[in-house]
């Protein structure tokens, strides 16, 4: 008769062992949240003046962080492409020619990268091709098949019913970058707008406004052409924040573009998207919803490199439907057909969903490893133009403001 007696003790010892383990393990967990959360400072780098001057207040401002990410950097290339770093960019450089499209296009934003390697003191072969992330992953897509870069939500509203224009985006990234968000305030100088642009240390653009009303977020469409002669994506957008309302839709359908990406562009009141690639650029129209959304495959661009044709052909026989990518689009085309508020409230709570946690649109920092959502970003175009933008997941951090001051 003791026996269940005995068990019943049993059970209670191994009950607080299983209640220690999940409490500590909820520590640890908590504690690198916390740890993650903590280091995340969204770092405000203020520059002014020409390209190499804005380039060497950069560089000086964030010598240390640069110095460290450099370091990450290198390790990241080892890691993935199984060479030393210093091979690898070598070898990368030396396979592509962008600067004499960087000079064409965008001249001041090459004596800018000069300008941050100079205050760094770092090498500049070393920051050009930190700049070009699109266009390492391409050519890394050549090397070993990379599939996994594709990893950002955009969704755009033009201005309707008395509200103001917005596009915005969740950009992610590797979580190596964590720690190193910043914001870029450009002042205004000469025909320079001034700008707000939520980059990287060391980083000239990911995603930006100016105060023209020109907002650029960005998606990487690793199946599209590239060129290794054409404008990177980086220089792309810097090049369009550079630009009024008529000169922008120009840059972009009549600029070489180095490598397939989506930009979806705002323009004051309107709102366009447009999918680039080495060969055509192509304008993806809003649907019934009056909204545009873009993740990470050509919805209308043809012009794909032959080891995606297949694919491509699935996509269009809508039988690619479990794929990350086409998940998050599918997300984002229920959320915005589903909705009447067309605010920065829809894209709030857009930006934070996890309506499939397999393929979520907002993406946790859960490990050393992987991507995450490196910042979020909201960007009002009319009326009172401004940057909302948080460092790291918005559904872990607060949208910071940036208002520019004449408007």
């Amino acid at each position: 008769m003791r026996q269940p007696t005995i068990n019943f003790h049993l059970n209670k010892k191994n009950m607080k062992r299983i209640l220690f383990s999940a409490f500590f393990l909820l520590f640890v967990v908590t504690g690198f949240s916390q740890q993650s959360s903590n280091k995340r400072q969204l770092k405000i780098v203020t520059v002014s003046g020409n390209g190499y001057e804005r380039g060497y207040q950069h560089g000086q401002q964030m010598k240390k962080e640069i110095a460290e990410l450099m370091l990450l950097w290198k390790k990241d290339l080892e890691q993935n492409f199984q060479m030393p770093a210093d091979t690898f960019i070598h070898n990368f450089l030396s396979a592509t020619d962008f600067i004499p499209a960087i000079k064409k296009y965008t001249p001041d934003i090459l004596d800018e990268v000069r300008g941050i390697a100079k205050g760094s003191d770092q090498s500049f072969n070393d920051l050009l091709a930190f700049q070009l992330v699109d266009e390492y992953w391409v050519y890394g897509d050549k090397l070993i098949n990379d599939t996994i870069h594709h990893h950002c939500s955009d969704v755009g509203i033009p201005a309707m019913n008395g509200r103001p224009a917005y596009v915005s985006q969740n950009m992610d990234l590797d979580s190596w970058m964590d720690g190193y968000q910043i914001v870029l305030h450009i002042k205004r100088h000469g025909n320079t707008p001034e700008q707000f642009v939520l980059s990287c240390a060391g980083v000239i653009a990911l995603t930006g406004i100016n105060e023209n009303g020109i907002g650029v977020c960005v998606n990487t469409l690793m199946q599209l052409q590239a060129s290794g002669n054409g404008l990177p994506v980086a220089f792309v957008i810097r090049g369009l924040l550079e630009k009024k309302k008529n000169e922008a839709l120009q840059f972009i359908q009549t600029t070489k573009h180095a490598s397939g990406q989506n930009y979806t562009i705002g323009i004051v009141d309107s709102v366009y998207d447009f999918e680039a690639s080495a060969n055509k650029v192509v304008r993806l129209y809003p649907d019934a919803s009056g909204i545009v959304y873009h993740t990470n495959h050509p919805v209308v661009n043809d012009d794909v490199k032959p080891w995606y044709q297949d694919y491509y052909k699935s996509f269009l026989a809508g039988t690619t439907q479990n794929k990350n990518s086409e998940v998050r689009f599918a997300t984002l085309k229920k959320r915005a057909n589903e909705t009447t508020d067309k605010s920065d409230v829809f894209l709030k709570t857009t930006l934070r969903s996890k309506d499939d946690n397999g393929n979520p649109v907002c993406r946790a920092h859960l490990s050393s490893n992987g991507f995450f959502t490196f910042g979020s970003v909201i960007m009002t175009l009319s009326n009172k133009r401004s940057l909302q933008v948080t460092a790291g997941p918005p559904d872990e951090s607060e949208y910071q403001t940036f208002s520019f001051d004449k408007h």
